[in-house]
């Protein structure tokens, strides 16, 4: 959440009439909650969930996993955000806690439709006790420009043609140090093309952290993890003649040579790192989006 957004909520939230007895347990509720910190936020299935309160700004539900207290601090807190705001009510709609330091909501829906034109962009947030300004600047301006190329499209088609776009997002891996997030984007006009970028958060720092980072810069094993992808693209195409892959073409320009370090990645439910390549980045457009898993006697435990 950017500097601009907090100081309009808290300039909102000071202008709130509120009785000094109310003010008093609000405040001692909340600082119980700090204290306690062992509340989840649910909104995706969620079991021995109990409704708080149904506002016009939306309902928020939270499971208590402690005391009355930690309970209360709750309620408090997460009213008081809901009715200060509409645009927080709608955020937090979509509002999972991913671990005890770190949570992602759903911050603002980029939608239109012109004629055979339409877009859903949805733009997630990071929220972390140390801040995550950098993360969120990288992901809003992804956002931003996947919008920016729409409305040029839309432009440029003089009310002819038809596009569709639609972007969301998910948590494919969480830790107590290392939060992803992947964006998933679909772009279909003649044909369908398929986007993925994932974002990983350092959770201790909100920073984000490349796969250069992840290997603290250790180049011979992003080069064997590299040589692993290449051999799993010829077993692959050996197996299969429907898969291919850029190795060996004519084209030297276009063949797959390594990695950078700049890739986008992230650990399974296995804990094996696995790699995400876009449509067209390694392989014939009609191959989709592929990912490689890398085994673990070429990474080695993390």
């Amino acid at each position: 959440m950017n500097q601009d957004t907090i100081r309009n909520l808290k300039r909102q939230y000071d202008q709130i009439p509120v009785p000094p007895e109310a003010k008093e347990r609000i405040l001692l509720g909340i600082q119980q909650a700090k204290e306690e910190n062992e509340e989840e936020i649910l909104t995706q299935k969620p079991q021995n969930v109990t409704p708080l309160r149904q506002t016009k700004k939306g309902l928020v539900r939270i499971m208590i996993k402690r005391t009355a207290a930690t309970a209360a601090a709750a309620v408090a807190a997460v009213t008081i955000l809901v009715n200060v705001s509409p645009s927080v009510a709608m955020a937090m709609g979509k509002l999972p806690i991913i671990g005890p330091i770190a949570q992602i909501v759903t911050f603002r829906t980029y939608e239109s439709s012109e004629g055979g034109f339409e877009a859903e962009i949805k733009v997630p947030e990071i929220i972390t006790e140390q801040g995550s300004e950098t993360a969120n600047k990288a992901i809003e301006e992804y956002a931003d420009e996947l919008i920016a190329q729409y409305e040029a499209d839309l432009k440029a088609s003089e009310g002819e043609g038809f596009q569709s776009v639609t972007s969301t997002w998910d948590v494919p891996f969480e830790s107590e140090q290392l939060l992803s997030i992947r964006i998933y984007t679909e772009l279909a006009m003649a044909s369908t093309e398929q986007r993925i970028k994932i974002f990983n958060i350092d959770k201790t720092t909100g920073n984000i952290v490349t796969l250069s980072d992840l290997l603290k810069g250790d180049q011979e094993k992003l080069a064997a993890i590299g040589e692993n992808i290449v051999a799993q693209m010829r077993e692959q195409m050996a197996a299969d003649d429907s898969k291919s892959y850029f190795l060996d073409t004519d084209l030297e320009d276009s063949n797959f040579k390594g990695l950078t370090g700049e890739e986008d990645f992230y650990f399974n439910q296995d804990g094996r790192l696995v790699i995400s390549f876009d449509e067209y980045e390694v392989a014939p457009g009609y191959m989709g989006a592929v990912e490689f898993t890398i085994p673990l006697d070429v990474t080695g435990e993390f």
